[in-house]
C-alpha cells in the first residue's frame, strides 16, 4: 500500500503542477473566495480520482500480464511527449508579467472560466402560486422556488461553477489515464490515497500562491520533469515483469 501512495502522490503531485486544472484554480481563485475555490476543485478532483480508481479495477479484471504491456505503454508514451515537447520550449516562466505566457494550459483554462462565468447555471424558479391550487400544491411550489433561490446564491454558483469547470477539465486527462493504470497495477487503496493528497497538495499551491508560484516556475523544467517521472514508472513496470 506504500508504493502505491506513494507513486500516486509523485504522480499527481508532479503532473497537476502546470497542468489545466491548476491554472483553472489559480485563476478562479484570483477573483473569489481561495477557501470557497479550494473546496470546489478539491471535491472535483477527489471525485475524479475515485471515479478513476474504479475504472482501474474493472480493468484489473484483465490479464495481468495484458495490463502491465498496456500500462508501460502508457507511460512511456506520456513520457517521451512530454520530454519531446518540453525541449521544444523556451525556458519561460509560466506566467510572464500582466498576462499569460505563450502556454495553451494557461489559455484554455482561462477561457473555460471566462465562459463559464458569462453563463448562469440555473434559471431561477420563479412562478407565481395559482390560488386554486390547494396548499399541498403551493408549500411544493414554494419550496420550488426557494430551491431556485438558493442554486442562484452567489456562493452556490461560484462552488458548482468551480466544480463543474475542474471535473470537466480533469475528464479524460493524462493524469486521469495515469491514476486508472496505476489503480489496475497497484493498491487501490493507496493510489486513491495518495493521489487524493496530491491533489490536495497542488490546490492548496494553486488556490494560496498559484500566480507568485507559477512565475517562478519554468514551463520547460516541469514538463520535462514530468516526463521523467513517466518514464521512472514505465521502468518500475518493466522490472516488475522481467
Amino acid at each position: 500500500m506504500l508504493e502505491a501512495f506513494t507513486a500516486g502522490l509523485t504522480l499527481i503531485t508532479i503532473s497537476e503542477l502546470g497542468d489545466k486544472t491548476f491554472f483553472i484554480a489559480v485563476i478562479l481563485a484570483m477573483r473569489y473566495s481561495r477557501l470557497l475555490v479550494f473546496g470546489a476543485v478539491l471535491t472535483a478532483l477527489a471525485l475524479m480520482t475515485v471515479i478513476s480508481v474504479l475504472f482501474g479495477q474493472v480493468v484489473s479484471l484483465l490479464p495481468a500480464m495484458y495490463i502491465k504491456y498496456a500500462e508501460i505503454v502508457l507511460f512511456l508514451g506520456f513520457g517521451i511527449k512530454l520530454i519531446y515537447d518540453g525541449l521544444q520550449m523556451q525556458n519561460k516562466s509560466i506566467f510572464q508579467g500582466k498576462g499569460y505566457a505563450n502556454n495553451s494550459e494557461v489559455k484554455e483554462a482561462a477561457e473555460m472560466v471566462n465562459s463559464a462565468m458569462d453563463q448562469p447555471l440555473h434559471q431561477p424558479v420563479d412562478q407565481p402560486v395559482d390560488q386554486s391550487l390547494d396548499q399541498s400544491l403551493q408549500k411544493s411550489q414554494i419550496n420550488q422556488k426557494k430551491l431556485g433561490e438558493f442554486w442562484q446564491t452567489p456562493l452556490v454558483k461560484i462552488f458548482i461553477q468551480g466544480f463543474s469547470l475542474t471535473f470537466l477539465a480533469e475528464w479524460g486527462d493524462r493524469t486521469q489515464i495515469a491514476t486508472v493504470a496505476l489503480a489496475a497495477a497497484k493498491n487501490p487503496w493507496g493510489v486513491t490515497l495518495g493521489s487524493v493528497c496530491g491533489h490536495a497538495l497542488c490546490t492548496v499551491i494553486a488556490v494560496f500562491g498559484g500566480r507568485l508560484i507559477a512565475g517562478k516556475i519554468s514551463e520547460k523544467t516541469i514538463t520535462i520533469l514530468g516526463g521523467v517521472l513517466f518514464l521512472i514508472f514505465a521502468g518500475v513496470a518493466i522490472r516488475d515483469i522481467t
